[in-house]
């Protein structure tokens, strides 16, 4: 069991009433850490939260209640703790930490950063503010029974970064709108199409048939000729969902009260013989079968097939063809009550919802030859239905403070990662601290002149996907400005709007990019530069735009064990949502649970807690013997206090 030894010193106690603190996020974790802050004797708090308070929060984050839903998490948050601490000095943004207005020195004027936080774009931001700013970090998660927390200090210790993270599931928008191949893809697609039709429009969740595939390679005059058959059934003008939506103006009647004949014709017939012209697709793959509207009504509707319970029956056709249209018409309904310009939210627990995505998806597995899900199965994808647990927060948030306190005290030697173990390790101990790593050289992030090679095809990709899926997406840039070192100092892109428009559309071969070309990226906001060397080649893999070239550092956490795979993510379902991104990705860190009564680096274990893939060591750090068969020797571990936390 961790303890708190003795009370705090004098010294110690100024420091906590005096020091400036900022808490990132005011969630499950935040609120058990805003509450213990206050208590412990912290005066002066920021918190930063985007969020704002849902119905499923009021479970396990106490300083929230049902009259708060809907208002910002951060100012609910402060106001409930200045109700049992009113001499507390709290202030509270309805923000995004990655708003440029969060800049270097508004880092700086803090003494200590917490994060609370539930994605890893987020935390990859913080680090790097925290390394520019030279302030420590204490890092947290939790997923379900499963917690950690550990203190990032620049030059003495590992940064949130310094570690590979698990390979992120992603599937480029063309498997999604074109070649879909994997129950997941369709879902991910009815919850685009959702947000086409009844949610906040983004032009990157697009449904319609990507006419920009590399793979098909088509030429756009032969298949516009080909593409006349189709015009012609139902004469309806090839447009992407989003425009077809707009040109209604967005009056729900208009646009679903044909949801028997030209809506799903559009989508299920229409737009997948669009895509059978496109027949480079299908020369290694079966084609796509559309449907026909009239075809699903002389269907009949069976109850489903499968035992249990009815959201675990699978349902024909016909039936998911029924289905979609019931909740169509209840959706509209919806839209209609909220009036002009509203929107809706997709909600995994909204019936109407959960069934459009269940028929969409099932119809969409139909048509390109896959085994249809019961709803059951689609909204555990969809929803990336995590458990949350109010004990755990409460536990990693208690151990937050007890690092923050070792850190104000001077004694970042002393400080740990400390894990949250579900069962009790062979000491019977369910809390593990691990010693702190120092920074990894190779690091691209907190090394002194971060380098990295990057294999790419330089006369397929072009310059909006460097920026947005290598420098944004991968290297967790903000706002890059990106020179060629090629003696001319070329500006390929640049943070400021407008400036280096014209050249997003372009290959970085027009720019005489080619292998062995030297990128210098730069962003002002992170104080971060990165090199990027480019290593041109024709042969990457199948729906792979480039690879990072020995970005893994040499201790890589071990490959997990396939029975023990679970989903799990940082104890918010709202981080579970796809991306808006082009590529929908689910995101997936690792958590190395140690299962050893000795004190073991932190350098095999993922800092990180989103949705993890949970990996149990069975061997000894040092001998590499399984922890399960050394034998248990009379003899004490040379150092007994493993579990005690010492603050003098």
């Amino acid at each position: 069991m961790v303890q708190l030894v003795g009370p705090l010193s004098k010294e110690l106690a100024d420091s906590v009433s005096s020091c400036k603190i900022l808490v990132v996020g005011a969630g499950g974790i935040g609120c058990e850490l805003l509450k213990n802050l206050v208590l412990t004797g912290f005066k002066n708090i920021e918190v930063i939260d985007l969020d704002t308070i849902d119905v499923s929060n009021l479970n396990r984050q106490f300083l929230f209640q049902k009259k708060h839903v809907g208002k910002s998490k951060a100012q609910v948050a402060k106001e409930s703790v200045l109700r049992f601490c009113p001499s507390a000095n709290i202030t509270a943004y309805h923000d995004s930490i990655m708003n440029p207005d969060y800049n270097v020195e508004f880092f700086r004027s803090f003494q200590l950063v917490m994060n609370a936080l539930d994605n890893r774009a987020a935390r990859n931001h913080v680090n790097r503010m925290c390394l520019a700013a030279d302030i420590p970090l204490i890092e947290s998660g939790t997923a379900g029974y499963l917690g950690q927390v550990t203190v990032i200090k620049k030059g003495v210790t590992e940064c949130y970064e310094c570690q590979p993270k698990p390979t992120q599931k992603t599937f480029p928008g063309c498997t999604i709108r074109n070649t879909p191949s994997e129950p997941i893809h369709c879902i991910v697609w009815a919850k685009y199409l959702f947000n086409q039709l009844f949610g906040e429009e983004d032009a990157d969740q697009e449904v319609s048939p990507d006419t920009a595939d590399p793979e098909a390679a088509w030429n756009p005059e032969d298949t516009a000729a080909r593409a006349t058959a189709s015009d012609q059934d139902g004469d309806i003008k090839r447009v992407s969902t989003k425009d077809w939506a707009r040109s209604t103006g967005y009056d729900p009647v208009k646009l679903f009260n044909k949801v028997s004949s030209g809506f799903i014709l559009c989508l299920f017939k229409d737009d997948i013989m669009y895509l059978l012209t496109m027949d480079k697709l299908w020369k290694k793959r079966k084609a796509p079968v559309p449907l026909d509207w009239a075809e699903m009504l002389q269907l009949g509707e069976d109850p489903g097939c499968g035992t249990g319970l009815k959201d675990q029956q699978v349902l024909n056709v016909g039936g998911y063809s029924r289905l979609f249209q019931h909740s169509v018409e209840t959706l509209r309904s919806q839209l209609a009550d909220k009036g002009d310009g509203a929107e809706l939210v997709w909600d995994k627990d909204d019936p109407p919802a959960m069934d459009f995505v269940t028929a969409a998806a099932n119809l969409r597995m139909h048509i390109f030859s896959m085994n249809m899900k019961s709803r059951f199965d689609v909204k555990s994808m969809a929803g990336n239905i995590i458990p949350a647990i109010a004990t755990t927060n409460a536990v990693i948030a208690g151990l937050i403070v007890l690092e923050a306190l070792k850190v104000l005290n001077s004694d970042i030697q002393q400080c740990r990662t400390i894990f949250l173990n579900k069962q009790p390790n062979p000491r019977k101990k369910l809390l593990v601290p691990c010693a702190l790593d120092r920074p990894n050289p190779n690091c691209y992030v907190c090394a002194s002149k971060p380098e990295v090679t990057v294999k790419l095809n330089v006369h397929k990709t072009i310059v909006q996907a460097l920026q947005d899926k290598i420098l944004k997406e991968k290297f967790g840039m903000v706002a890059p400005d990106v020179q060629i070192e090629d003696g001319k100092g070329t500006i390929l892109i640049s943070s400021e709007e407008g400036e280096t428009e014209a050249n997003n559309g372009k290959m970085l071969s027009d720019f005489g990019i080619r292998n062995g070309s030297r990128l210098q990226a730069d962003d002002f906001l992170q104080d971060y530069t990165l090199l990027v060397n480019v290593l041109h080649s024709e042969e990457l893999p199948k729906d792979v735009e480039f690879e990072v070239v020995g970005d893994a550092p040499d201790k890589a956490p071990p490959s997990k064990a396939p029975e023990e795979e679970k989903s799990i993510t940082n104890g918010n379902k709202d981080s579970a949502q796809p991306s808006t991104s082009s590529k929908a990705v689910v995101e997936e860190d690792d958590l190395l649970i140690v299962d050893s009564d000795e004190e073991p680096s932190s350098s095999t274990a993922d800092v990180s807690t989103e949705t993890s893939s949970l990996k149990r060591k069975h061997q000894d750090a040092e001998t590499g013997e399984a922890a399960s068969k050394r034998k248990r020797l009379d003899q004490q571990s040379a150092d007994d206090d493993d579990d005690i936390i010492a603050l003098d």
